[in-house]
């Protein structure tokens, strides 16, 4: 079935650390969302696809109104069949997330919310550029638990700090029984103030070692709290895995609608532009229709980023043997890779060292 994303660039502030397509303009709601919705209904007039994910991200969904929401929702919902058990998330930042909003989801149903807490240190938030404190994330977590039994959250790991300071953060983010924890190395792009807030004083951020023990002893108190490593930066209780997320690693088609959004259907990929006139003109600024190679190596990469693993058996279909790669039987023999039928997994011991391994098994 059809997964379905929905971008919303808006945000009060955009944050230090920030490269995607996202802006203040907030007087641009009213028109963007009504060519969003539009291209919304023109695809559904051309595909009539079963839909069982549908993700409203950014940006900040959460500065939108009730009713712009709404006019999102139920345009989705007008065009398309939606599976009765279908994922519905959307993301919200603690300092625009209230009671009103979160009910209204819930009767629109969403049943997933997706909240970008980053750190709970205020002067580590203050650095990322976030307009909330930890306390303001600590209540938010906590309204929309009352109201939703499926909660995510986001953590960066990137800037200095001990690691005892990194467990404390991830502990109370435990202590608090979010379903579902996203932890993303932070990362340091051009255009940005972070960026140059790194250049001035490069200690504000992690060594590679550093990061890498820190992860690690993440991942083990994650793991030991009822935490199930799914993807490399991926963690859940048993059964709050991220659907909409499995159709980027595993081949699904999936949909973009708006500014800069992607698509994946059939094997070709398409993303629109990513500034306001060039959306609303409707230019595509990517399409293409993967190669046998570009199969290949997406079939491994996303493959060995996540639970599913990789199949001897497809790649053979596209023309590579990966039993005759040498890498393949010394990562087998020294446990870095398991093998079940025709499947090979990546350890999760060694997700820190996931790209090495990848690299190892391309043609």
């Amino acid at each position: 079935m059809l997964g379905i994303y929905v971008h919303i660039p808006f945000c009060e502030k955009k944050c230090n650390y920030c490269a995607f397509s996202s802006f203040s303009k907030l007087n641009e709601k009213e028109k963007y969302i009504s060519y969003l919705t539009r291209e919304i209904e023109s695809f559904a007039k051309k595909n009539n696809e079963k839909v069982d994910t549908i993700y409203i991200g950014g940006g900040t969904p959460s500065v939108l109104s009730t009713e712009e929401i709404s006019k999102i929702l139920e345009t989705i919902k007008l065009n398309y069949e939606i599976a009765g058990d279908a994922e519905i998330t959307i993301e919200c930042n603690p300092n625009s997330i209230t009671e009103e909003k979160l009910v209204f989801y819930k009767k629109s149903g969403v049943n997933r919310i997706s909240i970008g807490v980053q750190r709970l240190n205020d002067d580590k938030l203050k650095i990322l550029g976030r307009l909330h404190t930890s306390e303001q994330a600590i209540k938010s977590i906590r309204l929309a638990k009352k109201y939703f039994n499926n909660v995510s959250v986001d953590f960066i790991i990137g800037l200095n700090g001990q690691e005892e300071e990194y467990e404390e953060e991830m502990q109370k983010l435990i202590c608090e029984n979010v379903n579902h924890i996203s932890v993303y190395m932070l990362q340091i792009e051009d255009e940005t103030p972070l960026k140059n807030m790194v250049e001035e004083n490069p200690d504000i951020i992690l060594e590679d070692d550093e990061y890498v023990k820190i992860y690690e002893k993440i991942v083990k108190k994650l793991k030991n709290n009822g935490y199930f490593q799914y993807e490399v930066s991926n963690f859940a209780q048993k059964g709050f895995e991220s659907k909409h997320n499995f159709k980027y690693w595993t081949g699904d088609n999936y949909v973009g609608f708006g500014l800069s959004a992607h698509s994946f259907i059939n094997g070709e990929r398409y993303a629109n532009a990513k500034d306001f006139e060039g959306y609303y003109a409707g230019k595509i600024v990517l399409r293409e229709k993967l190669t046998t190679e570009q199969k290949i190596e997406e079939h491994i990469m996303l493959g060995l980023r996540c639970k599913n693993g990789i199949n001897i058996s497809y790649l053979k279909e596209l023309g590579y043997d990966i039993e005759k790669n040498e890498n393949l039987i010394q990562y087998l023999d020294a446990g870095i890779l398991t093998k079940q039928d025709k499947q090979v997994f990546l350890n999760p011991d060694y997700y820190s060292v996931n790209n090495m391994v990848i690299v190892g098994l391309m043609p």
